[in-house]
């Protein structure tokens, strides 16, 4: 019989291995801001109520404690069924699982962190040859959670981590409401008249827009081939990390995710994903942020042309970077960043040509 209270204790002993190792990867007040949603996560405290400060400073102190005796600790086996896993066998690990109603995962994300989580199983899905599963309530996570992940031909979408994801970006803008896309979303939703109910709402349909990139991903991850994953390796915790992962952020959102919601019109999570445009992708690609400005104007072909547009550019500056990749291996960081960051003048942040599709 399957133990769970024993797996989740080791699942969740090595997100804070991960942590330990890792937490040093955010600016301080990203760290804190981190710490302050974990904490209500861990305590089961509701979105709308405030946090403690004592016991959260208190808490804060023990957690660091705690890491400093686990940084240097292998990460521990899964007990399973009379045998132990490796946490990052995430396939095994889920046909014993699934039949249970909880689903796993093991991998790596930015900066090679490990991320680990384990959670209910709330539906599978099979969409373009790949196998969609969508967990509801976690028992246990790492410090970052991100909402949806690829591995492999499976996507993993965690909608508490969804949810917990939209309120952090909802409290974002009512500290500084300067955000005029985050205040067309939370119109939209009407979270003045009832926030839970709107939370709901906005979760299902982001969890519909995480698939979509995530399928993005697959397809960016078709034409670039395995070579992609070996060069992220290479440049881990570097700026030329951020760099080329944003590219592929926007090539695949230019693949999937802008055309379906373009599609569907997805109003509202059209005007969260430019809320959201920020940080290397803005810094890369500024003219999708001036689009999306006419399309919210009432020009409806703004982002039809950017995404058309879009798919060429990113696919061939990619194609560029793998190049490079080849030529240099574990040099190419430089012309790698060079490339992705030039002057103002320079092609690469000039409107593309017209040209036909590779």
């Amino acid at each position: 019989m399957l133990n769970l209270g024993q797996l989740v204790n080791t699942v969740q002993k090595n997100c804070h291995i991960s942590d330990a190792r890792h937490a040093g990867d955010f600016t301080l007040c990203i760290f804190l801001l981190k710490m302050r949603e974990f904490y209500r996560w861990e305590h089961d405290i509701p979105f709308a109520h405030n946090l403690p400060k004592d016991e959260v400073g208190a808490w804060l102190q023990e957690r660091e404690g705690m890491w400093s005796d686990l940084e240097s600790s292998a990460f521990e086996a899964l007990p399973l069924e009379g045998r132990t896993l490796d946490p990052f066998d995430t396939e095994t690990v889920n046909r014993e699982l699934i039949p249970h109603g909880y689903v796993y995962s093991g991998g790596y994300g930015r900066f090679s962190k490990p991320h680990f989580f384990l959670g209910s199983l709330l539906k599978k899905e099979q969409r373009n040859g790949y196998t969609v599963y969508i967990s509801s309530c976690e028992y246990a996570r790492d410090l970052e959670a991100p909402p949806a992940m690829l591995q492999g031909k499976t996507i993993y979408v965690r909608q508490e981590s969804v949810r917990r994801f939209l309120w952090e970006k909802i409290e974002e803008w009512r500290w500084n409401r300067k955000n005029e896309a985050m205040e067309r979303v939370l119109n939209h939703y009407a979270f003045e008249i009832d926030v839970n109910s709107a939370l709901d709402r906005m979760t299902e349909n982001e969890t519909e827009a995480m698939i979509l990139h995530e399928l993005g991903e697959c397809l960016a991850g078709e034409k670039l081939g395995p070579e992609w994953q070996k060069m992220l390796a290479t440049f881990s915790r570097s700026k030329a990390e951020i760099m080329v992962r944003a590219v592929r952020d926007i090539l695949a959102d230019c693949l999937s995710t802008l055309p379906a919601l373009l599609s569907s019109n997805n109003t509202a999570s059209l005007h969260f994903y430019f809320a959201n445009f920020t940080g290397m992708r803005k810094h890369l690609y500024p003219e999708a942020l001036e689009a999306y400005r006419r399309w919210a104007a009432d020009d409806r072909q703004a982002l039809s042309m950017l995404v058309e547009s879009g798919q060429h550019r990113w696919l061939e500056t990619a194609r560029a970077v793998m190049k490079i990749f080849r030529e240099k291996g574990e040099t190419a960081g430089t012309a790698i960043e060079i490339l992705l960051d030039p002057a103002p003048e320079s092609p690469l942040n000039s409107p593309p040509e017209a040209t036909s599709s590779p």
